[in-house]
């Protein structure tokens, strides 16, 4: 049986959904709108029901973590979900010469992007490692507010000064907590904890970057090559030449996982210095008169092939070992 389609457009306090069968094409969607909460979400699931649908492909914009939960429920209920990146929507949208921009026409650009083009299964990450992730992302905004805080302690007057560094003395007790949460968070997954300590086997990378590599990347497995994860990270070259005219430098695509890429930069400039396997691959660069930012990311994809290498492999780092795709 062919397999009806579903766009949602997902925002905090509710969603909107547009749904199309797909042997009846011709005709207009049903559009429906949703509280965001698990109560809409078994309202919507009750709805599929009386529309006849039993399986339904759904594709939702990947908008922070708004729209994580109704994935996840959707994929507990059997249906095929699919999160895409939004700049593939917009990129849609432009190609259509959409002008509307309303939640219920959001919804039917997303399926008509899903019926067009059926983007890949997403798949829910292991629940160890969306714990992960949540005591990362958090450590993340308690590190972001104690800048702004230090930022305010330079520029205050003398009545503030105490209350804001009340507040950042909080916050880094706040943060030592976190940071045990997540040592004791590896110390309860003993899989998650081996693959930590295979990639802090790199020269580059710490515990810290090893468990942020590890709660965006899911898991090794979906990626077929290292070439795979180094785009899924946006660290792919991006050529630009178009005729006799156009001849730009080429650069990273940074199209893909902004936290993976933030996450690499600074264990990239370490393994610079101090990888046998990336020093040379740096100085050869800077020898034909690449840029120093060029060198950098050319670390930091090489950095990431070493990661595939050993979680694939579950073995340490071993500099006399070179994967043919690395």
């Amino acid at each position: 049986m062919p397999q009806a389609c579903l766009g949602i457009d997902i925002s905090k306090v509710k969603f909107h959904v547009a749904l199309q069968a797909e042997e009846k094409r011709q005709n207009k969607p049903k559009i429906k709108v949703f509280p965001n909460n698990l109560g809409g979400f078994e309202q919507l699931q009750r709805w599929l029901q009386q529309q006849g649908v039993e399986q339904v492909h759904v594709c939702l914009e990947a908008t922070s973590t708004y729209g994580e939960p109704v994935a996840e429920f959707l994929v507990e209920q059997g249906h095929t979900v699919s999160i895409v990146n939004p700049a593939r929507i917009k990129g849609f949208a432009v190609s259509e010469l959409s002008r509307s921009k309303t939640d219920k026409a959001d919804a039917q650009l997303i399926l008509r992007f899903l019926m067009a083009l059926r983007p890949e299964p997403w798949q829910p990450p292991a629940p160890e490692v969306k714990q992960l992730q949540m005591l990362l992302r958090r450590l993340e905004a308690l590190q972001q507010m104690i800048v702004q805080e230090q930022n305010r302690l330079e520029t205050t007057t003398a009545t503030l000064r105490q209350s804001i560094q009340s507040h950042i003395d909080y916050l880094q007790q706040d943060i030592e907590k976190i940071k045990q949460q997540i040592k004791d968070h590896f110390d309860q997954h003993p899989g998650l904890k081996q693959q930590r300590d295979l990639l802090v086997s790199i020269p580059g990378i710490g515990e810290q970057t090893a468990a942020a590599i590890l709660s965006e990347i899911m898991h090794w497995s979906i990626f077929e090559s290292p070439r795979q994860l180094a785009a899924y990270a946006g660290l792919t070259p991006r050529e630009r030449s178009s005729g006799s005219s156009v001849r730009g430098k080429p650069g990273l695509s940074r199209v893909g996982n902004r936290r993976l890429r933030k996450a690499l930069y600074m264990p990239a400039m370490a393994a610079r210095r101090c990888n046998p396997l990336i020093t040379p691959l740096c100085e050869r660069l800077l020898e034909k008169g690449k840029a120093k930012k060029q060198v950098i990311g050319a670390a930091m994809r090489k950095l990431l092939h070493l990661v595939y290498g050993v979680l694939k492999s579950g073995q340490p780092f071993n500099p006399n070992f070179r994967a043919a795709d690395a």
